[in-house]
Formats: C-alpha cells, sequence, structure tokens
C-alpha cells in the first residue's frame, strides 16, 4: 500500500509542473487566461490518472533495469 500512496503522491507533485506549463503554453499562444485554464484544468485530471497507471504498470510488471538479487 506504501507504493501506492508513493505514486499517487509523485504523479500529483509531477502533474502540478506539467499543469502549470501546459496553462502558460496555452495562454501565451491563445492570449486567453481563459483557455488557457481550461485546456490545464482539462489535463491536469486525464494526465494524472494516465500517469499513475503507467507507474503501477511498471511497477507490477516491468522490470528493467531492477536488480533481482
Amino acid at each position: 500500500m506504501v507504493q501506492h500512496k508513493r505514486h499517487l503522491a509523485k504523479a500529483l507533485s509531477w502533474r502540478a509542473v506539467g499543469t502549470l506549463d501546459t496553462f502558460l503554453l496555452a495562454w501565451l499562444i491563445t492570449g486567453s487566461i481563459e483557455l488557457g485554464a481550461l485546456v490545464g484544468g482539462t489535463e491536469i485530471l486525464t494526465k494524472t490518472f494516465l500517469y499513475y497507471v503507467h507507474e503501477r504498470v511498471w511497477y507490477k510488471y516491468i522490470h528493467f533495469g531492477v536488480n533481482d538479487e
């Protein structure tokens, strides 16, 4: 269970950084702070979920680079 909490915390912290980047880029490209917020708000939900699933799949099924002592 600790791994689930860690993966979730990691996903949320990284998503905050990514969403800020997406928001700023959308704002700069469109010139609309509202559109930037809409794009950033939408992608925070979808990408947080996708990242969490990605982490869980790697943790459970992909052992690349893991030292099996």
